[in-house]
């Protein structure tokens, strides 16, 4: 089998089980405050336009690293009302790319990307503890209803430049009941501005929101709902995250963070938000009035002109937010932004704990940011087979993907890599040299066809979209079986072909002895 990289840590994923104290940033504002602290937050003074200028600004964050932008004015809206950029994008600053994401969900700053899905992905080993419920929040110091609702004074941007419209909600929660009051769901989905008091977005069968619809359609009642705008940073991150059918986030992110989410009663439907909301949005997603919702530039990358169809109306009861709200917003569209640092890493998350759980032998999950969403990296030990009933590489491949095939979070995915965890799963150029050198051209790519699969997939066929069914597959990087032992690959880098008193008196002194400048590269770690 191929050798390990033995003095790598990158590839270890540590257990952060007990071993790192969390801090639950319970405000929207209480993160804006870490984020001033550690340099990732512009605050931008100058006056921007809602007309695509606040989504150039984000876009053009997202691809250089950049801090996050804050916008204090904004060009025809009241003063007060500002928007954040990029709440949880990457950062180029050294030893902090990921500072966002960690702090986000309670972790240092700099956590690794692997720590982060290693803990997330042990969210639900913990007794939930349910929300409680307090009597006034900052977000019911402006409160409107009825005719006095007016969604048009609110900041929203037209994010990109072909969309079909401002879109209010890209880093909301949207919270819906089932009609039993079982399931209380906590989930983001895109949803456009349409006038005053009413808005459009996707609801889609696959995703809890849409299953939660599609009961109160079979009852034949609209179903109540609540958009919450900006809350606690977790929140996203659990309300982006494929967990199983009827399972209420609420609960399970207070047994992550170790205590109870404060929420607060809506004015005129029967839910609760986050008390911490900047901006909460109430009403009724319509039983069958439906109206043109897109273009959106989306996670996989891309605009698609023709993409505009008709979707659910929302129909606006109350609209509240706090003294100087501040609305929350991505610009979706090529790799990295939310939908790469928080679906992807909920996915993976998700996936690993259904794996662990299952008895199957992996080590590592992750969502490469680069694949936007399309490929999913699965490592597993190198006993692999020891620990399985599936003795060969290819059948130990088709039931892995099978079984995840069949998880939330594989619907999402039509990809998989499998691979041993010698390969960092995080590092785009690690699994992107795994590809290539152990994925067998021939035989190495494992078909699944007539899967059911997002339609905004980027490959899909038109047909396929509409059906929302597609053909995945499984790329099986283990070792080949037919392999004599002097065959087996051996890693040929400086952690794996030198003496260990030899790699300790090079890196010792690599700048003492050999002269070089100080080695800040992932693998010197």
């Amino acid at each position: 089998m191929i050798e390990p990289n033995p003095v790598a840590p990158h590839v270890a994923v540590p257990s952060l089980q007990g071993s790192r104290s969390r801090r639950h940033l319970s405000s929207l504002r209480e993160y804006l405050d870490v984020l001033r602290d550690l340099g990732e937050l512009q605050e931008i003074a100058h006056e921007v336009d809602w007309n695509l200028e606040i989504g150039a600004v984000t876009r053009r964050c997202y691809e250089t690293g950049a801090p996050a932008p804050l916008f204090g004015r904004v060009k025809g809206v009241e003063p007060g009302f500002r928007v954040l950029g990029a709440p949880a994008g990457l950062s180029a600053r050294p030893g902090q790319r990921f500072a966002r994401v960690a702090v986000s969900v309670g972790l240092p700053p700099g956590a690794t990307a692997l720590e982060i899905v290693e803990a997330l992905s042990r969210a639900e080993d913990k007794p939930p503890i349910p929300p409680r419920v307090v009597e006034d929040a900052p977000c019911k110091r402006n409160v409107f209803t009825g005719d006095a609702v007016d969604l048009m004074r609110l900041p929203t941007p037209l994010i990109h430049d072909g969309d079909g419209g401002r879109y209010i909600n890209t880093w909301g929660t949207i919270v819906a009941r089932s009609p039993d009051g079982t399931w209380t769901n906590w989930s983001i989905a895109r949803i456009m501005l349409r006038d005053r008091n009413t808005m459009v977005g996707i609801v889609s069968p696959q995703k809890h929101v849409g299953r939660v619809h599609a009961m109160w359609k079979a009852i034949g009642k609209p179903m109540p709902f609540a958009l919450s705008l900006g809350q606690d940073p977790v929140v996203p991150f659990f309300a982006g995250m494929p967990l199983r059918d009827g399972v209420s986030e609420g609960p399970v992110i207070g047994g992550y963070v170790g205590e109870p989410i404060e929420v607060v009663r809506c004015e005129t439907v029967d839910l609760d938000v986050p008390a911490s909301s900047e901006i909460v949005i109430e009403g009724n997603l319509t039983l069958d009035e439906m109206d043109a919702e897109g273009p959106m530039a989306e996670y996989p990358g891309y605009i698609v002109p023709s993409s505009r169809q008709f979707r659910p109306v929302y129909r606006v009861s109350a609209m509240t937010y706090r003294d100087d709200p501040i609305l929350p917003i991505v610009a979706a569209g090529h790799p990295p932004e939310e939908n790469h640092t928080c679906w992807g890493i909920g996915i993976a998350a998700t996936v690993l704990a259904e794996l662990r759980k299952a008895g199957w032998p992996v080590t590592a999950c992750f969502v490469p940011f680069e694949a936007a969403c399309h490929l999913l990296v699965v490592t597993v030990s190198r006993d692999w087979k020891r620990r399985t009933t599936h003795q060969d590489a290819p059948d130990f491949a088709r039931a892995l993907g099978n079984y995840v095939f069949s998880l939330r979070g594989g619907t999402v995915v039509p990809r998989i890599f499998v691979v041993l965890d010698d390969v960092d799963p995080s590092s785009p150029a690690e699994v992107l040299w795994a590809v290539a050198t152990r994925v067998h051209p021939g035989d190495g790519e494992l078909m699944f066809p007539t899967l059911s699969a997002n339609p905004l997939n980027a490959f899909m066929r038109g047909n396929e979209k509409a059906a929302m069914f597609t053909t995945k597959a499984v790329l099986d990087g283990l070792p080949r079986d037919d392999w004599a032992a002097d065959q087996v690959p051996v890693r040929a880098d400086f952690a794996t072909l030198y003496p260990e008193e030899l790699k300790r008196k090079v890196l010792a002194g690599w700048t003492t002895l050999y002269g070089f400048p100080r080695d800040t590269s992932a693998g010197s770690r």
